[in-house]
């Protein structure tokens, strides 16, 4: 079991719309031999798309509007990755699947720098001090100076760094990177399919002239002298020091993820360094992964992998234990006992039955409408593994039926893609009408688009001006208050799918004014109180 554990590596890789996650994806994919030609995600010459946008929206639009989870194997590592969308509109997704990862890799642009969305991601990783290694990426074009990235990085993102790879020159003169973790020269050549040749130097001799010339050879000792006096000492980080594992160090390597550059030190690195499964903190307890009882939570679910079977599927990360097939598990929150005969490991889109995980692993389990976001599974102790918030939205529509044929495909259609956790489905108590609330405007297109193609069924969006939603509850005893409440503002209260109060505030003003009228009820802003 230990051993099994211990060859675990899952991790997520977040950043910035456009930063290259998902090609950084499809090259480590490439590496780890699961694909035999890396696709793109703009594929207009290749008329191969990338492995990790399966849904039909996003091979249009270029971009990812869903995570999308991968495993292979590795130099004998079990290599999880979860593939995220970078777009502030499905920002929700992200930030649930940084609950389900143990490392995270931070994909950063070499010519913009940090942008917004990598800053609120990296406040959810430190939050949870989970370990960060940065990628800087594009450096086959030009950018900006590396040092003054660095500092950059140090503060916007508020984490100290380590290069443990340093570009020699940038854009049109790039030549390579020097692999300061193996010690080794990789020198660079433009080409999308082919693996860059690495050449062991000794810095001081000669050799390192003849490969990159006087003048780049003499700026690179130069460089790696500043590092070595600047910056803590790689043993410190990612030796017995430990300063990555504990969340404070991030290590830093430098290439260009579209010409196949730097990727693989990052991979022979990262297997390494990166942690195995960790403990998981449940409310009752803390869970560690070595023990013998199986247990784990659902953190994301999916409909319509496979177009054809118009499945659901509920994503499980196992904690501890080991799942095995048809064995008997406890659904914690509706108390019933379920087998699973068919749990699968996937391959974005593909996916395979399997008959074991081991803790660190994703389990797609067949989903029939038991699961919601959140969810424990366990061998009969009743657990809660907490942190899988949704929060308030901020954009608000009627949705209306624009095919009266089609009311009972409409009603699925939505059901499902709000247990995926797309948007959240409000129904006004004054009027019975249906509002759905969202983070972005992207996502109203979503699901229009999805809602057509996936489950033939046409609807319309009506405005509604509103300020934000929030949950309402009552302190105990006071639950006359809460009647008042919500008899005065009856034409603004609404009840979510859990049928929990839900106070619809048309403007910032109405909320602080109920805030202050009405002392003992509680406004919450995310789903979990």
């Amino acid at each position: 079991m230990t051993e099994e554990i211990s060859r675990r590596r899952t991790f997520a890789i977040i950043s910035h719309p456009d930063a290259g996650k998902t090609t950084l994806t499809e090259k480590l994919l490439l590496f780890g031999g699961q694909i035999q030609v890396a696709g793109a995600v703009k594929s207009n010459k290749i008329k191969k798309t990338a492995t990790s946008d399966w849904m039909e929206i996003e091979k249009q639009r270029g971009i990812s509007v869903t995570t999308s989870v991968m495993e292979f194997d590795y130099e004998g590592y079990k290599v999880n990755i979860l593939d995220t969308p970078g777009h502030q509109d499905f920002a929700e997704d992200t930030f649930r699947t940084l609950t389900a990862v143990d490392s995270a890799i931070i994909v950063v642009d070499s010519a913009k720098g940090v942008e917004a969305q990598t800053r609120k991601l990296m406040n959810v990783c430190r939050m949870r001090k989970t370990p960060v290694i940065i990628f800087v990426n594009k450096m086959d074009r030009e950018g900006r100076d590396p040092f003054d990235l660095l500092d950059e990085l140090e503060e916007e993102l508020q984490i100290h760094v380590r290069p443990l790879s340093w570009p020699i020159n940038q854009g049109q003169r790039f030549k390579g990177v020097y692999n300061i973790y193996e010690q080794n020269l990789n020198l660079f050549q433009s080409d999308k399919q082919k693996v860059t040749e690495k050449v062991r130097v000794d810095i001081s001799s000669s050799e390192l002239d003849e490969a990159v010339g006087e003048q780049d050879a003499a700026k690179l000792r130069e460089d790696l002298e500043m590092i070595e006096g600047v910056y803590p000492t790689v043993e410190e980080v990612v030796g017995g020091g430990g300063l990555y594992l504990s969340g404070d160090t991030a290590p830093v390597f430098f290439g260009s993820a579209l010409n196949n550059f730097g990727v693989q030190e990052l991979l022979d690195c990262f297997v390494k360094i990166a942690p195995y499964p960790r403990p998981v903190m449940a409310e009752e307890r803390e869970v560690k992964p070595e023990e013998s009882k199986f247990t784990g939570f659902v953190f994301k679910i999916t409909a319509n992998i496979d177009p054809n079977h118009r499945s659901c599927i509920a994503f499980c990360k196992v904690c501890s234990g080991k799942f095995v097939r048809n064995a008997p598990y406890l659904h914690v929150r509706n108390g019933k006992t379920l087998r699973f005969s068919s749990p699968t490991q996937f391959m974005a889109q593909r996916k395979e039955t399997i008959d074991e995980a081991w803790p660190g692993d994703i389990v797609g389990l067949p989903d029939n409408g038991v699961f919601k976001i959140g969810d424990t599974l366990t061998e009969g102790e009743c657990l809660h593994f907490r942190g899988l918030p949704s929060f308030s939205p901020e954009m608000f529509k009627y949705i209306e039926n624009a095919d009266p044929m089609k009311t009972k495909q409409l009603e699925k259609g939505i059901s499902q893609l709000m247990d995926e956790g797309v948007a959240q489905l409000f129904v006004n108590q004054f009027n019975g009408r249906k509002i759905i609330g969202t983070v972005g405007q992207l996502q109203f297109e979503v699901i229009q688009y999805r809602l057509e193609n996936e489950y033939n069924a046409k609807c319309r969006w009506e405005p509604v001006s509103l300020h934000k939603a929030c949950w309402v509850s009552c302190e105990p005893g006071y639950e006359t208050e809460l009647e008042n409440f919500k008899k005065r503002k009856y034409q603004y209260m609404a009840k979510d799918r859990e049928g929990r109060d839900v106070f619809l505030a048309d403007s910032g003003y109405v909320l602080s004014m109920a805030q202050q009228d009405f002392e003992h009820l509680r406004f919450h802003f995310t789903s979990e109180f």
